[in-house]
């Protein structure tokens, strides 16, 4: 009994630390919003905050709610409606994270939008109490690859991974002139290959209908 009370007390303990290692920074100047576990990233994404006349407020808040349904009573005026799914209170007054149309400059009305992804992914990891950090100076505009992808996973040193024509040419010691040279051999020996292969199907076909042709068997005895 007293082990079973003491594991529980423990799991209970680890859950609590890891859950006050959590936190949310949204930079206005990035138009970008991350979560963090302790000192990692945990991921990130591209976000859309307030407009001129309507902008986020900065400071340093908690997560008030969670509503994965949420309805605005605000917006549109006088009568609300706007549907704000995942919804992320940040503030009493109306500002809260939600999923969202993003483009590359601050639109909403003061909330925090989030891309389809990110912002379901965002819902699950916080719950209510995680602090959010709000800084920085939002752009008129953000420049964004239009083939950037939904939200990025914790920033890590990936290595690029080789192909076998930079193996080969870095293990023969070749400069990159030079391993272009070797692709381009390797592209004429594939080529060559193709061309006996079709001259041997050629000659073996034309070997068959000799063969199989009464005319010619006649004419070669």
């Amino acid at each position: 009994m007293k082990k079973a009370l003491l594991l529980s007390v423990l799991t209970l303990a680890l859950t609590l630390t890891a859950s006050a290692s959590k936190r949310i920074v949204v930079n206005l100047s990035q138009q970008r919003a991350c979560a963090y576990d302790g000192a990692s990233t945990a991921f990130c994404g591209n976000i859309s905050t307030g407009k001129p006349g309507h902008r986020t407020p900065t400071g340093h808040y908690r997560v008030l709610e969670k509503d994965v349904d949420h309805v605005s009573s605000k917006y549109p005026e006088p009568n609300g409606g706007a549907k704000m799914h995942y919804m992320l209170r940040v503030t009493g007054s109306g500002i809260a994270m939600h999923l969202g149309y993003v483009p590359n400059y601050p639109a909403s009305h003061g909330c925090i939008r989030m891309q389809s992804g990110f912002a379901q992914r965002m819902f699950s990891w916080a719950h209510v109490g995680v602090p959010i950090s709000i800084i920085g100076t939002p752009p008129s505009r953000v420049s964004r690859s239009a083939f950037s992808r939904t939200y990025s996973t914790a920033r890590s040193t990936r290595s690029r991974l080789q192909s076998p024509n930079d193996v080969l040419a870095s293990f023969m010691g070749l400069s990159t002139h030079s391993r272009r040279t070797v692709k381009r051999s390797r592209a004429v020996r594939k080529s060559h290959t193709r061309t006996r292969r079709v001259t041997r199907t050629r000659s073996t076909r034309s070997r068959r209908e000799r063969h199989a042709d009464p005319l010619h068997a006649l004419a070669s005895r």
